[in-house]
Parts: structure tokens; sequence; C-alpha cells
């Protein structure tokens, strides 16, 4: 069995936060382990909270930027999202999130999950191992994040529901600078849609 290696980190990381999605372009920069693009949840997707989310499935596919339209929306569909402009309104935000991702990373190819989340999922503050992940919660309350160690004077801080944050992850800093967990719902009745985009490694990273 391997062990994973213990996660060392460093105050001086940065973390950007701005109301413009090309703020995500600086998480490039070697200082910055966190950008966030601050935004409300778009009014197309105002239906979301009011889903049945038992009737919902969880989504977990690698798709290719060429054909990320066609793949994304056949998922949507399986998973048990309404059709029409409902369908389409969550499609453009799903693509245009994979779309941006991957041009900041030069990446060809992404992992999306699209998640229900009802319990404690990721309760430790972590980092996670890629070089990079793209977080928004379309449904609930936001990620959280600190700088730093987690310890218990460290102050919590969170991502509202729209907010697009790209974190670095273990493999693109070393040590990384910002940790972050999903937020306590436990035995609260919340329910939260999480977007999750990472890289696909062994298709998608350019030289």
């Amino acid at each position: 069995m391997s062990v994973e290696a213990p996660l060392r980190t460093v105050a001086s990381a940065v973390a950007i936060e701005r109301g413009n999605p090309s703020v995500l372009e600086a998480v490039a920069r070697p200082e910055v382990h966190l950008a966030v693009w601050t935004r409300p949840l778009p009014a197309a997707l105002s239906w979301l909270p009011a889903l049945d989310f038992t009737k919902i499935d969880d989504l977990d596919f690698e798709i290719s930027l060429d054909a990320a339209e066609a793949e994304i929306a056949e998922g949507l569909a399986e998973a048990g999202y309404p059709a029409g402009d409902r369908a389409n309104a969550l499609l453009d935000e799903i693509c245009g999130h994979a779309r941006r991702f991957a041009a900041i990373q030069r990446l060809d190819a992404v992992t999306i999950r699209l998640e229900v989340i009802e319990t404690d999922a990721c309760r430790k503050f972590h980092a996670d191992h890629v070089t990079a992940r793209l977080l928004t919660t379309l449904v609930g309350s936001g990620t959280q994040w600190i700088h730093g160690i987690a310890d218990p004077d460290t102050p919590i801080r969170q991502l509202r529901t729209g907010d697009v944050g790209i974190f670095k992850g273990r493999l693109g800093a070393d040590p990384v600078g910002i940790l972050h967990r999903s937020p306590p719902i436990l035995d609260t009745g919340e329910t939260r849609l999480l977007l999750a985009i990472d890289p696909v490694a062994a298709l998608g990273m350019h030289a």
C-alpha cells in the first residue's frame, strides 16, 4: 500500500477575487494559488434549487473539448435533468467553464463532475491531487477555503453560490498555499449541487 506524502503548505500564497471571468487566468501565476470569479448564479439557472434531486444522478465523465456540447448534453439527459431551455442553460454553463478551464490549463480534455451533495463530503481542509481544479456551487453553500495550515484559529473564507474558483492542487504547487473543503451540511437538510472540472492528464496536458 502506498502512503501519500505529508501535505506541505506555505502562508505566502495569494488568492485573487474579481467580478470578471478573466481573473481566473491569474492562477497561471506562480504566487496565485486560488483565483475566484465572484458572480451571482446566472438568472437562466434560477430553476435549479427547485429540482427534485432524489431523481437526479451524479455525472462523472471525461470529455474532449471537440465534442463537449454533445457529450455534456447526453450526460445531462441521462442524469435526469429537464429538457428544453433549462437543459440548454445548464449545458451552456458547464461548457463555458470547461472551455475556460481548458484554455487556462492548456488542455484538450477535462473531467466533468456534477454532484448532488447532502452529506459532509470532503469535510477536512485539503489540497487535491491534481494540477488545478475548477469548483462552482450551483445550489447551496459554496466551498470553504483557508490560507495555509488548518489550525483552529485560521480564518475560514467561503465562496458564494455561483462563484467560480480555480484552486491549485498538489501537482500544481509545492508547497500548496490554499486548502479547501466542502461546507459541513450534515443534518441540516441542505442539498448542494457542485460542478468540478479537472484535467485529464493522459489525454490533454500540453508540454
